[in-house]
């Protein structure tokens, strides 16, 4: 056990006391975790998977329900209007706070009032993909493949305002080219029409773009994470091979109804750390997806959450996007 993990699992019994004393009787019934997004996703896999947990340690059952739709605007939106007991809770990534408040002029719910920050989850690194016949092996030369060619080169989305979307829109931003986006309505046919060579390039989770890479039938150009990933010790990172700064990742966390109780907060959070200190939860659900965790105190969650915005509400703009 690394010196980290020790801390944390330690720190996380101490919190856990200290919460279970405070908040005695949470959760005294059912509790629901909503996932904002269709089944199948990072979002929906780690939920279900920390339910599972959750119902273990307190004997409640934890239900785990999927309101995909409008960008995550449905399930939100229903999570924000909940009793504020902590017996909601929502899985749910940063499209919900740092993405829609930029992009729509109007949202059903409040991104700052309507939830209280639980914990962060986890982050998943995205790769930069392209068909094998773009012209193109690295990010310097498809940096000047897209020079050359302005608005000539496309790339998949899971839509409007999803993280395919918005990563390639701080690439296009911060390299200065112009690319062309074709929106799909999720990741898998995206990555399937990339395949098919009906579009030239795509952001896509590593988890996701590893089997077809392997297979030949796309080209991985780099990795949007800070660093080269032990997994993949020859993949370089898109900051390192012609964009220095460039960070593309999707990050997941726990939210409740805003104006919940803070010891409810904190004992939630307390067993959420628990969970992911756990060896034989790290091996199962972040090892094999390649995630990196990102569990932190709830204070610590809201102040990433403000940054994320402020960095994401600029990127948007730059980009002019914008739903009406």
């Amino acid at each position: 056990m690394t010196k980290w993990v020790a801390t944390l699992l330690a720190l996380a019994w101490l919190a856990a006391d200290t919460a279970a004393a405070q908040a005695p009787s949470y959760p005294s019934k059912a509790i629901t975790i909503i996932v904002p997004a269709a089944p199948g996703g990072v979002s929906d896999s780690m939920a279900r998977a920390v339910a599972q947990r959750l119902g273990e340690a307190w004997g409640q059952q934890v239900i785990v329900e999927n309101r995909g739709g409008a960008n995550h605007q449905i399930g939100a939106a229903q999570v924000a209007k909940a009793a504020p007991d902590g017996h909601m809770l929502m899985l749910g990534a940063e499209t919900i706070f740092v993405i829609n408040p930029s992009l729509y002029s109007k949202l059903p719910y409040d991104a700052e009032k309507g939830f209280a920050p639980i914990t962060g989850l986890v982050r998943a690194n995205q790769a930069l993909l392209a068909h094998p016949s773009l012209p193109a092996n690295n990010v310097a030369e498809l940096i000047a493949l897209a020079k050359r060619k302005p608005g000539e080169i496309s790339y998949a989305t899971s839509g409007i305002g999803s993280a395919p979307h918005v990563n390639m829109a701080l690439l296009e931003s911060m390299a200065g080219v112009k690319l062309v986006p074709v929106h799909y309505r999720g990741a898998a046919p995206a990555l399937n029409d990339v395949i098919a060579g009906h579009v030239q390039l795509l952001s896509v989770a590593v988890s996701s773009a590893l089997q077809p890479a392997r297979g030949g039938l796309v080209k991985m150009l780099a990795i949007g994470s800070k660093e080269r990933l032990p997994q993949l010790p020859d993949v370089p990172t898109v900051a390192e091979s012609g964009l220095p700064g460039f960070e593309a990742i999707t990050w997941f966390g726990l939210f409740t109804t805003g104006g919940t109780p803070p010891e409810i907060i904190g004992k939630i959070n307390a067993q959420v750390a628990r969970i992911f200190a756990d060896p034989a939860f790290r091996e199962r659900f972040i090892t094999p997806y390649m995630y990196e965790m990102m569990v932190t105190p709830p204070g610590e969650f809201a102040q990433f959450i403000t940054v994320e915005k402020a960095r994401w509400g600029k990127v948007l703009r730059d980009a002019n996007l914008k739903i009406d």
